[in-house]
């Protein structure tokens, strides 16, 4: 009988198994970090590259991670970025730009969960907040109204219009309609900058004192139209402009 060859001992077949990626041990640590000291001890290419863990599990995520923050600016630019440039990234596919987009949507989910069915303007901290998870980052300028109800606890919250990189057109009848459709008693005006500078336009000025004119009589306050960019933002209220 002609034997076969003898089975390798385990020692041998570990030696004959591919190594484990580099990286795999750097993760493992990462982990181990994050537990122990929280997220406030990492800089954000750590953060962006631990979260990049779930998506994109057969690559080294700290190039993916620094390539998106030097592309993009922030963590929060890289999580606004639209998905068509975010995918010319080297390591992003769609489903890894799609699960990115996931994490944005249960952040912007959390921030409003901060503020549903609360007194808005005793949360003015998370208000802002939540303004500036919904569209800080947003690279055309957007106009909402969050409409309240007679104990300023919010009842909608709503995009209006959206327009260029330094304009969007603003209906006062529109805004007026939609106030008693939904029974608000007072609403706040939010837009964004998209050039970074919160400070307000003359335009912006005069829409909310146009609709401010039109809403008192019909018994409808406006608190406040705040303006969101990246660098700031700005209350038309406590600048005492309209």
């Amino acid at each position: 009988m002609v034997e076969g060859p003898k089975d390798q001992s385990s020692s041998e077949q570990q030696s004959l198994s591919p190594p484990k990626p580099h990286y795999h041990g750097h993760r493992n640590r990462l982990r181990e970090r994050f537990k122990v000291s929280g997220a406030e001890s990492f800089q954000d290419y750590e953060l962006l590259e631990l979260l990049l863990y779930r998506f994109v599990p057969r690559r080294d995520t700290k190039p993916i991670a620094k390539a998106l923050l030097q592309r993009f600016g922030t963590f929060a630019e890289v999580l606004t970025a639209p998905a068509n440039l975010l995918e010319e990234t080297d390591g992003l596919g769609p489903k890894a730009v799609t699960d990115l987009k996931v994490m944005l949507a249960a952040a912007q989910r959390f921030a409003k969960g901060q503020v549903q069915d609360r007194q808005i303007l005793g949360s003015w901290d998370q208000l802002l907040e939540y303004c500036r998870a919904q569209m800080a980052f947003e690279d055309k300028e957007q106009f909402r109204i969050l409409f309240l109800d007679k104990k300023n606890r919010l009842i909608a919250d709503e995009v209006q219009q959206v327009g260029t990189v330094d304009h969007t057109p603003v209906y006062p009848r529109e805004v007026i309609k939609r106030s008693l459709e939904l029974s608000a008693t007072a609403i706040i005006f939010l837009h964004n900058h998209p050039s970074g500078d919160p400070a307000p336009s003359n335009a912006d000025i005069r829409m909310t004192r146009a609709i401010d004119e039109i809403a008192e009589p019909l018994g409808i306050k406006v608190h406040d139209h705040i303006i969101i960019a990246k660098n700031g933002h700005a209350s038309l209220k406590a600048l005492n402009l309209f």
